[in-house]
């Protein structure tokens, strides 16, 4: 689709203090995705009158590099040195900024060609100053390193000496800017260090939990262990009593918590956080724990297994012989896989720091998405979305967990009541037993085979989470997803339970367990089969083409795509090697937020069934161009390493309707003597450039589990891996 951008949807030109020139952006990524002609504009790039450049980071940086990277594109077209530039945060606010969010993988995908537009229509309005100063044809001049050229003559001039003219000048069509050719490119393509790095590892304030406000006193927050409880009596009195205790007051709860980001609870505040939360002890409060204080994991897998024995409640996709290919398949294979609920555990906790005062919310927050945070603020004060201000900052770590707002909405209530600035901050138990998380599943699967090896049949009764017919969030499945498409007989269906806990996206959500369950019963049919794993794979996909509607990143597949990245990463594995006995290598490749993935990992499993995860070889493909290299590495390394630690280490259980786990001693962190080496190869297509921060992730699990039956002749069916299954006999 081509989309026609005016003028004035583009940018508009204003003159900044000190003689500099402002160019204001507005939401033109979300114009194109919704095929508009025309945006809100707002302020984003200023070239100074000394020649150096600010450019305002639109998106929230949760350690995915897009400070970095999104402005690259910018000073690419714009042609500075990147040395000249400097980066701010921008605040919330999408009427001038458009589309703030961090998650999906999305800001490359939507920013990069607008962007890049932008900051070569700049470039031209500083060419045409610089070309009317001097009498001469903008065509006979060029740029270089912030400096407009006229070659004919020898002039030259700095941006900065012309910035107060460029202000001046009417607004080019864009349609009559030329972007760089990408061989030309200097700043997109060269792996930059990221902006904040200096001041990371100086220990400078960045993190929400850094921030600082004349007058702040702390907060801590304690809810019902169980979700969806409410106060039935609380004794404050002996909290009250402890020194340096503030105040401590109920807070009542504002319909479902999951809506309004609100769960009813008592407030803490004191002059330190340490105060604060050890306060939180001395409460005496008797909740009224509801409907979901008896689940538990054992009666989440009992009516698992009941479901599975009925018929589907719902229909994802059918044909009417799937039964007869399966009775009459030459092979059949028949498996049982399941997934635990995660929590994100992101290094900082939960956080914010707000004040309320005068009608008007200042608000501090590391959030992957303000714009929901400030309706909930809003509707829980009563006051204008428009009297809200929120800091976006930096985030300690996020993986989804940072698109609900639920601690930004307690800070505001808290502050609010309080009458001062309030810091408040979870515990690291609260951030693992009142967060939402990854929801669990469980898949029952049967694959028929013909006598040459080729699958025929394929059904899925996929057993989930949700109520009246709806799934819970990031508990669905689709049409469309692999193999869907690839297999003629095929019927997924799927049955629906209440879920105990509230549920939402994690890295690579929905993926992240498809990957694991989808490419480790592929090893099942490929063994039964007789063939190689990976050209089972390359059979199934076939020539190249596409096959189903890949437009939303997720369903339908590009198979030659898929396997450029299947035979890169065997290749530089060297699949098919002999190994040592008790060790073996593993593949999985799968599609997901655009981008197309492959993993191979060689694992090691000891006699008491330990596993080792001794080396991954990743496979990438995110388009035509990396923008920055040592961003993608990073992602890419840090979605392998949280997949590996996920698929050893990692389960949240249920008992009595509470969260088991409290800490990083029974919900652990891959260590750093722990992570493998991990070898990534990029492979470039002719295709938009997409986003890096998920994608990675879903081959990974299913690559550890394939390699582990390679090693042991044992198949893992659930996560995370029980290595008293992998004992030598």
């Amino acid at each position: 689709m081509t989309v026609q951008i005016n003028r004035r949807s583009l940018l508009t030109v204003l003159a900044a203090a000190g003689g500099g020139l402002t160019l204001g952006f507005g939401p033109v990524a979300r114009a194109l995705a919704a095929g508009t002609t025309d945006a809100k504009l707002n302020t984003y790039v200023t070239v100074h009158a000394d020649g150096s450049v600010t450019i305002m980071a639109q998106n929230p940086e949760i350690g995915q590099g897009v400070k970095t990277s999104i402005p690259q594109l910018v000073a690419e077209e714009l042609d500075v040195d990147w040395s000249a530039v400097t980066i701010e945060q921008a605040i919330a606010d999408t009427a001038v900024y458009g589309r703030q969010v961090a998650g999906g993988s999305m800001a490359t995908t939507l920013q990069y060609d607008p962007l890049r537009r932008m900051g070569a229509t700049a470039r031209a309005m500083l060419v045409t100053a610089a070309a009317t100063r001097w009498g001469v044809p903008a065509g006979e001049c060029t740029t270089a390193s912030g400096t407009v050229l006229h070659a004919a003559s020898g002039r030259k001039l700095g941006y900065g000496d012309v910035a107060a003219d460029a202000a001046k000048l009417p607004l080019p069509d864009p349609a009559t800017i030329a972007l760089k050719d990408p061989a030309n490119f200097t700043i997109i393509g060269q792996p930059m260090t990221g902006v904040d790095n200096y001041k990371l590892v100086t220990g400078q304030p960045l993190f929400g939990i850094d921030a600082k406000v004349p007058g702040m006193v702390y907060a801590a927050y304690e809810k019902c262990p169980v979700f969806g409880g409410t106060i039935k009596s609380a004794d404050l009195t002996k909290a009250k009593a402890i020194k340096g205790v503030i105040d401590v007051f109920v807070i009542p709860g504002s319909g479902d918590p999951a809506v309004t980001g609100l769960s009813e609870g008592v407030a803490i505040i004191a002059d330190s956080w340490w105060t604060a939360n050890r306060a939180r002890a001395a409460l005496a409060i008797v909740w009224n724990e509801g409907p979901r204080a008896g689940a538990s994991s054992t009666a989440i897998a009992a009516q698992a297994a009941a479901f599975a024995k009925q018929a589907p409640q719902q229909s994802i996709v059918s044909t009417l012989d799937t039964d007869k290919a399966l009775v009459g398949a030459a092979k059949r294979v028949d498996a049982v896989y399941s997934y635990p609920y995660l929590a994100h555990a992101p290094m900082e906790p939960m956080n914010c720091t707000a004040r309320v005062a005068g009608g008007k919310v200042e608000i501090w927050a590391p959030t992957q998405n303000p714009e929901p945070g400030r309706a909930q603020v809003a509707k829980a004060l009563g006051v204008p979305p428009a009297d809200i201000t929120i800091h976006m900052m930096r985030c300690g770590g996020g993986f989804g967990r940072r698109l609900g707002n639920d601690y930004m909405v307690e800070a505001a209530t808290i502050s609010a009541r309080a009458g001062k600035p309030v810091k408040l901050i979870w515990s690291r138990e609260q951030d693992i037993q009142q967060s939402f998380y990854r929801p669990g599943g469980f898949h029952n699967l049967s694959g028929g085979l013909d006598a040459s090896g080729k699958l025929i049949a394929w059904r899925n009764h996929f057993v989930s989470y949700g109520s009246d017919g709806k799934f819970a969030r990031s508990a669905q499945i689709a049409p469309g997803l692999f193999p869907d498409g690839f297999v003629e007989n095929i019927a997924i269906g799927a049955s629906l339970m209440p879920t105990p806990l509230e549920t939402g996206p994690l890295r690579a959500p929905v993926s992240n367990a498809f990957g694991f369950v989808m490419q480790s019963f592929l090893d099942e049919l490929a063994l039964a089969a007789k063939i190689d794993p990976l050209a089972f794979r390359q059979q199934l996909l076939g020539s190249a083409r596409i096959v189903g509607d890949t437009s939303n990143g997720h369903t339908g597949l590009d198979t030659g795509r898929t396997r450029a990245v299947l035979d890169a990463a065997a290749k530089a594995a060297g699949w098919g090697r002999a190994l040592a006995p008790r060790s073996g290598l593993g593949i999985a490749f799968y599609f997901s937020h655009r981008g197309y993935f492959a993993s191979v990992a060689e694992v090691t499993v000891a006699e008491d069934g330990a596993v080792t995860v001794v080396k991954v070889w990743v496979a990438g493909d995110v388009g035509r161009q990396i923008v920055n290299p040592s961003g993608a590495n990073n992602q890419i390394v840090g979605s392998t390493l949280d997949a590996i630690n996920a698929t050893l280490n990692q389960q949240i259980t249920v008992a009595n309707g509470r969260v088991v786990q409290r800490n990083f001693d029974d919900y652990p962190l891959l260590r750093m003597p722990d992570a493998p080496p991990v070898v990534v190869e990029m492979v470039a297509s002719d295709n938009p450039p997409t986003g890096l921060g998920e994608p990675a992730y879903p081959p990974v699990p299913p690559a550890i589990t394939n390699a582990i039956f390679a090693a042991t002749g044992v198949r893992v069916r659930s996560l995370p891996v029980d290595t008293a299954l992998l004992k030598k006999a």
